[in-house]
């Protein structure tokens, strides 16, 4: 596999607090990497060393030869009197042109909204928004933290859309923060279970019945069930189900 990103042998503490320890992982070209942990497991602090925002105090970092990184933030907050349109908000990047803001927005969907002030949308809309303009620029690598974090389920949807379609029709690698296994479970190639170590990686199915997994999440708790939760149907911006787009409803293990 062409890897994009490696991550040797990581460590990075905080004074007197050891956020991360001897953590290895990569990325390789056209593969989605889901980091999922409890909080305070160093997975923001993990993502900024490998975007070069932070240093380790120990390990490596090695990036592709001209690896372009589009980053989307958890969330942006931006003050309510100021005055700024959708296609205003992606043309702040350094270099864009019209053309490429005309062609992120319609892949977004959000072509409708050009002109509405980014204080009116949504909070899946505002997710869009974000990844719209990490997708500006034609990165290789998309980098993505918690980028479902507090938005409904219809809107979490068209992210998780998003993030295999940018896969899929721009060949770009993706790697993201997630709490939540179970639905990050049909848009993800591979998990890596962290808590200041790497507890367990692999496929997700691998992940889920490992119990290293189990006793992070759960404290080896054996009355919690663990389930998947996989839609064979869409929502409209209800969250109602869509009639006729669906078989038999939703799976569950």
């Amino acid at each position: 596999m062409n890897v994009l990103l490696e991550l040797k042998d990581i460590t990075k503490s905080f004074g007197n607090r050891l956020v991360l320890q001897n953590v290895s992982l990569s990325v390789g070209e056209r593969e989605i990497v889901t980091l999922i942990g409890p909080n305070g497991a160093g997975k923001s602090t993990l993502m900024k060393i490998a975007l070069g925002l932070t240093a380790p105090d120990a390990g490596l970092v090695l990036r592709k030869k001209g690896l372009v990184v589009g980053y989307m933030p958890q969330k942006l907050s931006i003050d309510d009197t100021l005055p700024l349109q959708v296609e205003d908000f992606l043309m702040l990047r350094p270099g864009v042109s019209t053309r490429e803001v005309d062609e992120i927005l319609e892949v977004v969907r959000l072509t409708h909204f050009r002109k509405s002030p980014v204080q009116m949308l949504s909070g899946g809309e505002m997710q869009r928004l974000l990844m719209g303009r990490a997708l500006l620029g034609s990165p290789k690598l998309l980098v993505l933290d918690e980028p479902v974090q507090g938005i409904d389920i219809t809107g979490q949807e068209e992210i998780y859309r998003l993030i295999k379609q940018t896969r899929e029709e721009r060949g770009c690698s993706v790697l993201m923060i997630s709490h939540d296994l179970h639905m990050v479970m049909s848009s993800t190639d591979r998990v890596v279970c962290l808590n200041q170590h790497i507890c367990c990686q692999g496929a997700p199915e691998s992940v889920r019945d490992n119990p290293d997994y189990h006793a992070l999440f759960t404290g080896g708790a054996e009355n919690i069930a663990m389930y998947t939760h996989q839609h064979d149907h869409h929502h409209d911006a209800q969250g109602n189900i869509i009639p006729g787009s669906h078989d038999e409803g939703c799976d569950h293990d």
